[in-house]
């Protein structure tokens, strides 16, 4: 499998594509006016506590609340309460954790308003971006993300990831991170740590805890409901999470971007920084690598498939409904089962590309096309499993219902992408209404007549929409002769076919377009 990075700066931010065998299956959008990124750590302000839900609405610094749930508070809030306290006081002069002595966990049946009060000052990160008509999702929880670890604070365990299947590695792995991590740490080994030097995981631990230092220093300094620590760019991110060596090229279409990416890449995988190049071409990046098309063709609400078949989408507040239509495909009257079946397996790898690609979050419903056979529904139910573990964000798929639905939720942080195909009609300027077309000669001819005896062109040709020419030229004493014995010149008539019905065009001599 061939996987590529396409990334295009542009105003108004940056917008990353994922390609597998030249297909596009991701699409990340960086917006330069994006300040709520998930991994971001604010100094939040309990503006509300909501005893009914359990939860605190907490000011940082966007329009609306954000939100706070008693069970994303984490075990050892009381300790970053205590810390938040003695730092903000200036009387804590250790930038880790190890004179620090930590809290009992709190409750996990525990009530919110037994931690917090109004007005308290609490670090909170960014769990879930602004959606709709929401505020940012937060947690108290607080953990720093790194290529190989994540940095936990007041914690002392050290977890692996369960991709990491080999329990020698494993130990290898803990024992590398005991020898290394520092008091009141606790590490989270990523999958990418498989296989890694001991140099590598101390490189990427001492960033993290070099980015827990700058929390504490700028912890005092920071005003309520202000950022105190920055999760990296989005492109940082991405390269941070997915670059493996399955890449073999990563091409950026901005100088000053490319020289970042680069710089960024030889940081954490310094053999791979052959791959990123500088893209030269005149035409956008996009189109070269033809993904302005692919995203023409995957967003709108009707998604067709090679085989006839199409998926219908339609998104609603609570949840995403995912319809497979069999359509012109011709169906084997004998063999109606096999034939659900090939539609549906087909219909699943585009689903699961689709959830990626839009970043579909939420309840998602896919409304295969009936099958009778047990086995049949476990083949489709097993082969669409099997697609979705190359998608990264957390998701539960459960078996087909006896309705034939199947049902899935897949974690949402960040807004739904979603890209407008469809595009302005040229005739009707999107109002849905065009000039009378009982008018149309009349307008030709008035401009015909400015063209002539205003402007003293000698030779004009005419171009129109094909019906438009055969109506022009019909008959014995056509139009087209009506206006040489009117004008006394002869107007050549060409039809475009790419013309819409009452779209015309007047050329001079020169084939140059006279303009109105």
């Amino acid at each position: 499998m061939v996987k590529e990075l396409i990334i295009n700066s542009s105003p108004s931010g940056v917008t990353i594509a994922l390609l597998q065998d030249k297909q596009l299956v991701e699409l990340n959008t960086e917006q330069v006016s994006n300040n709520y990124a998930v991994g971001d750590i604010y100094l939040g302000k309990i503006k509300k506590i909501m005893p009914g839900l359990n939860a605190a609405f907490v000011d940082v610094g966007y329009e609306k609340d954000a939100f706070l749930h008693y069970l994303d508070l984490g075990p050892q809030v009381q300790s970053l309460l205590k810390l938040t306290k003695i730092v903000k006081s200036g009387s804590y002069k250790d930038k880790l954790l190890n004179s620090f002595r930590l809290e009992t966990d709190i409750n996990k049946t525990g009530k919110i308003s037994e931690i917090l009060n109004r007005n308290m000052l609490l670090p909170v990160q960014i769990a879930k971006e602004p959606i709709s008509t929401k505020g940012p999702r937060l947690s108290s929880d607080i953990s720093i993300a790194g290529r190989f670890a994540v940095l936990v604070p007041f914690s002392d365990v050290i977890s692996i990831s369960k991709k990491i299947k080999s329990n020698t590695e494993r130990n290898r792995l803990k024992k590398i991170v005991e020898s290394i991590k520092p008091k009141n740490f606790g590490v989270i080994i990523r999958t990418v740590s498989e296989g890694k030097g001991v140099a590598e995981l101390q490189k990427d631990l001492l960033d993290l805890i070099d980015k827990w230092e700058k929390f504490t220093t700028r912890l005092p300094l920071t005003e309520p409901s202000k950022k105190i620590l920055g999760e990296m760019g989005r492109t940082s991110t991405i390269l941070r999470d997915i670059l493996n060596t399955d890449f073999t090229n990563i091409h950026i279409g901005d100088p000053a971007l490319y020289e970042e990416i680069r710089s960024y890449v030889h940081e954490i995988s310094p053999e791979m920084e052959k791959i990123v190049k500088l893209y030269r071409g005149k035409e956008p990046i996009f189109e070269h690598f033809g993904i302005e098309k692919q995203i023409k063709a995957a967003f709108g609400r009707t998604v067709n498939l090679p085989g006839g078949a199409y998926l219908v989408i339609e998104h609603t507040e609570a949840l995403h409904v995912i319809d497979v239509n069999s359509g012109n495909r011709t169906a084997n009257t004998e063999n109606q089962e096999q034939n659900a079946l090939m539609i549906n397996m087909e219909a699943a790898k585009e689903i699961a590309r689709q959830l990626r690609l839009r970043d579909m979050g939420g309840i998602v419903v896919i409304d295969f096309i009936d099958m009778h056979k047990p086995q049949n529904r476990k083949e489709l139910f097993d082969h669409l499993k099997d697609l979705m573990l190359l998608d990264r964000a957390k998701h539960t798929i459960l078996p087909p219902s006896k309705f034939g639905l199947v049902q899935l939720t897949r974690q949402r942080v960040r807004p739904e992408m979603n890209i407008i195909t469809n595009e302005k009609c040229p005739a009707c300027n999107g109002t849905g209404e065009i000039k009378a077309s009982i008018i149309l000669m009349d307008d030709i001819e008035s401009n015909l007549n400015y063209i002539l005896n205003e402007q003293n062109e000698r030779s004009i040709t005419l171009c129109v929409h094909p019906y438009i020419e055969a109506y022009i030229k019909k008959g014995l004493i056509s139009i087209q002769w009506k206006w040489f014995f009117k004008f006394s010149k002869w107007i050549k008539v060409k039809a475009v076919p790419s013309y819409y019905l009452t779209e015309f065009h007047f050329l001079n001599s020169k084939e140059e377009e006279i303009k109105l």
